[in-house]
């Protein structure tokens, strides 16, 4: 079995009957957690008394993590995959390969670290049942420290302002998305983007619940401040241009209070004469917008950034090998993954 990364990878799941519901776990260097969730996850799925999958996505885990997946595929191989990654390309795009491989009508998404507990996922799927195609998730008792919940209201107020995606709580990645929501993502040629946002912009019916919330039991957060800060770039700047429009606005406003200043600097001369007062209070007003200015080209940076990074083509992931029913350890060239990569975005 052949595989290919980014888009190219679409239809490498071997055909069988599909399964009613796909779980699809990013795992980064997770070994210590890793036993407990096979466990607690094919437990509660086990109980669902209906047909699953669970498809584990390893990003370049330098850790027993690897091992430990490869060992719960021949444990259970008719509802376990594994893709393993050539290396470290991040959560988002490990999901995106999920995605790819996930056969089910209702794919879930769940954290490896066991915060968001496998057992909520039963009520995922009841308001999946119910109509909706996109159903998202506010966690109950967040057991995060006070910073990442005040960094979450900030961009919540953010977002809600600038865009039209209304979700109480992005950093919680347990969801449930329809295989319709599914496909759009798939479909999607974009290099960077926040998943559930995307996918709320395609559903027709969504909706969110309260789930638990657990504290981490082993391992630390793979999302450093810059990668919250990076994340949140992301997600204001894929899905509106309002804040350059705020800012020209912005600028607009300033100009004329500095034309306004300066006519009256200019008055103040003539009536008075040449003056010193007030030279520090210049240069402070100078520096405001010194800085005013540098934050505004640092914006349009983002933006042009986001450009640069789609017009290059690169794939989002490359896979190293993929673990299935059949037994197939796929592996593949990143040299040939890069040229078939290359090869797609020039032909779009």
């Amino acid at each position: 079995m052949q595989t290919t990364p980014g888009d190219s990878s679409r239809g490498t799941a071997p055909a069988k009957t599909r399964p009613e519901v796909s779980v699809v776990v990013p795992v980064f260097n997770e070994e210590a957690s890793l036993p407990t969730l096979f466990a607690r996850l094919y437990g509660a799925l086990d109980r669902l008394g209906t047909s699953y999958e669970c498809v584990f996505i390893d990003d370049g885990s330098r850790d027993r993590s690897v091992a430990l997946l490869r060992a719960q595929q021949q444990a259970r191989p008719a509802e376990t995959r594994v893709v393993l990654f050539q290396r470290n390309f991040g959560q988002h795009a490990a999901i995106l390969a999920g995605f790819e491989f996930a056969t089910g009508d209702v794919v879930v998404t769940l954290d490896a670290d066991l915060q968001n507990p496998p057992e909520e996922i039963p009520r995922l799927l009841e308001a999946a049942r119910a109509g909706h195609d996109y159903v998202g998730t506010v966690r109950r008792g967040r057991k995060d420290h006070w910073a990442r919940k005040w960094m979450s209201k900030a961009i919540n107020i953010v977002r809600d302002r600038t865009t039209q995606i209304r979700i109480t709580d992005q950093g919680c990645m347990l969801r449930a998305y329809s295989r319709a929501v599914v496909e759009a993502v798939n479909a999607s040629p974009e290099v960077n983007t926040f998943i559930p946002a995307l996918a709320y912009l395609y559903a027709r019916e969504p909706a969110e619940i309260e789930v638990a919330h657990e504290p981490r039991r082993a391992g630390e957060s793979k999302y450093s401040l810059y990668k919250l800060i990076r994340l949140n770039f992301d997600l204001i700047t894929g899905f509106t241009a309002v804040p350059l429009q705020l800012f020209s606005m912005l600028g607009m406003g300033i100009s004329a209070i500095a034309g306004v200043f300066v006519v009256y600097l200019a008055v103040r001369r003539l009536i008075h004469g040449p003056e010193v007062q007030g030279v520090f209070t210049l240069f402070g007003i100078d520096f405001f917008l010194v800085g005013l200015a540098l934050f505004g080209i640092g914006l349009i940076g983002e933006y042009v950034g986001r450009i640069y990074e789609q017009v290059r083509g690169r794939p989002r992931y490359m896979i190293a090998a993929v673990l299935d029913s059949t037994g197939a350890r796929a592996t593949e060239l990143a040299r040939q993954s890069g040229r078939e990569a290359a090869r797609e975005a020039s032909d779009v």
